[in-house]
C-alpha cells in the first residue's frame, strides 16, 4: 500500500478532502522523522517503536582486491512492531494459510 492509497482510504472514511488528509499524514511523518533524528526514538503505543541504532566502525575487506578497508561508524533506523501489530499480522497470516 502506498501513501497515496492510505490518504485515499482515510479520506473516504473520515469525509475530509484528500488534500487535507495528505497534509495531516505528511505532518505526522515529518514529526516522526524529526523526532527520531533528534531524540533517537519514537514509541507509538500498540503500533511500534522507531529507534536509531549505531554500528561501530570496523575493518572489512574489499572482495575484489582483498585490501583491508575501514568502514566508518554509521547509524540506521530500525522498527520494532508493537504487540498489537504482531498479533494482528500473525492472525492475518494464519487466515491466509487456511484459505490456500
Amino acid at each position: 500500500m502506498t501513501k497515496r492509497a492510505i490518504i485515499r482510504t482515510i479520506s473516504e472514511q473520515v469525509g475530509l478532502t484528500q488534500i487535507q488528509i495528505k497534509q495531516i499524514v505528511q505532518h505526522i511523518l515529518d514529526s516522526i522523522v524529526s523526532t527520531v533524528a533528534t531524540e533517537g526514538r519514537v514509541e507509538l503505543r500498540n503500533f511500534g517503536v522507531f529507534e536509531v541504532k549505531k554500528h561501530k566502525a570496523r575493518k572489512a575487506r574489499n572482495p575484489r582486491t582483498g585490501e583491508a578497508v575501514m568502514v566508518p561508524e554509521k547509524c540506521h533506523v530500525v522498527f520494532k512492531p508493537g504487540q498489537v501489530m504482531e498479533e494482528r499480522v500473525a492472525e492475518e497470516c494464519r487466515g491466509q494459510e487456511s484459505r490456500e
